[in-house]
């Protein structure tokens, strides 16, 4: 009983509730111009995150509502450490290695094994890029101010806390070209581009804000396939590009395997792409 009637006052110790959803975006085929003014950021290749910190509690969730905590304890230690008592922070949690951002190593660390994943956390730490503000140091709800005053208690609050692998703010612009250059550059770490009304109040789980991608396509020949879960969908693919061969070099070079593409694919198309490619 004691430790039940502890578990609650940390849980009731948060600015916000648990199970606060984040707010979403809905696509578009272009960036918005008008109904603005707008503020630009990156779409990052991660695991989107609320962060809750209230003294030594953290908690870290999914955009579903999903514990995330145990999988990233070096993300819990490092917030933990900080001396900022409290806040809730929306942001990605991404992993990079080499300069570039590796969304398959966050897909390794959801393993029931405490012991790989703590190997894999000091192998491969993971980082929490923010880009929101909705409760301040002091325990202040943010959610209907609008978002030029929560970028800049935002900025004021990474600031306080300084320069950190583990910790980033994500840049943004009001500039629309700006905004242009990202998208044009998106592929590796990033999927596109978010637009946030700035005068806009933060409304969890509606889809207000807009999110474009860039789209790119190549021809391939598909070699082989790997079955999810309980043969339901394709999960992993070989394939041939055949765009990668030189005319010297035919073949060893272009074979590429993509790991868990059925993360990046809606449910229905999972199992249209797995009758696509089973031939049996």
């Amino acid at each position: 009983m004691k430790a039940s009637a502890k578990a609650t006052r940390k849980l009731a110790a948060f600015a916000l509730p648990l199970d606060t959803a984040p707010m979403e975006a809905h696509s578009a085929g272009e960036l918005p111009d008008a109904d603005g003014p707008w503020q630009y950021e990156p779409k990052w290749d991660g695991f989107r995150c609320l962060a809750f910190k209230s003294g030594d509690a953290v908690e870290l969730l999914s955009k579903a509502g999903k514990p995330l905590s145990r999988y990233f304890p070096e993300v819990i230690a490092f917030l933990r450490s900080l001396q900022i008592d409290q806040f809730v922070l929306d942001g990605e949690l991404v992993i990079e290695a080499d300069g570039r951002l590796l969304f398959d190593a966050l897909q390794m660390r959801l393993h029931p094994a405490e012991s790989r994943i703590r190997r894999l956390a000091a192998q491969t730490p993971a980082q929490l890029i923010v880009f929101d503000l909705l409760a301040d140091a002091r325990g202040t709800v943010l959610l209907n101010e609008p978002l030029r005053i929560r970028r800049k208690l935002l900025g004021s609050l990474i600031g306080k806390i300084g320069i950190s692998e583990s910790l980033k703010l994500s840049p943004a612009t009001v500039a629309r070209k700006q905004a242009e250059r990202w998208l044009k550059a998106a592929g590796e770490d990033t999927d596109g581009v978010v637009a946030k009304q700035l005068d806009g109040p933060y409304v969890p789980g509606e889809r207000i804000m807009i999110k474009v991608k860039r789209i790119r396509t190549a021809d391939c020949v598909v070699g082989g396939f790997r079955y999810g879960s309980k043969k339901r969908f394709a999960a992993n693919l070989l394939i041939d590009l055949p765009s990668l061969r030189s005319a010297s070099s035919v073949a060893s070079s272009s074979v590429v395997h993509l790991r868990q593409i059925s993360s990046r694919f809606a449910a229905t198309c999972r199992v249209l792409l797995r009758d696509r490619v089973d031939i049996r």
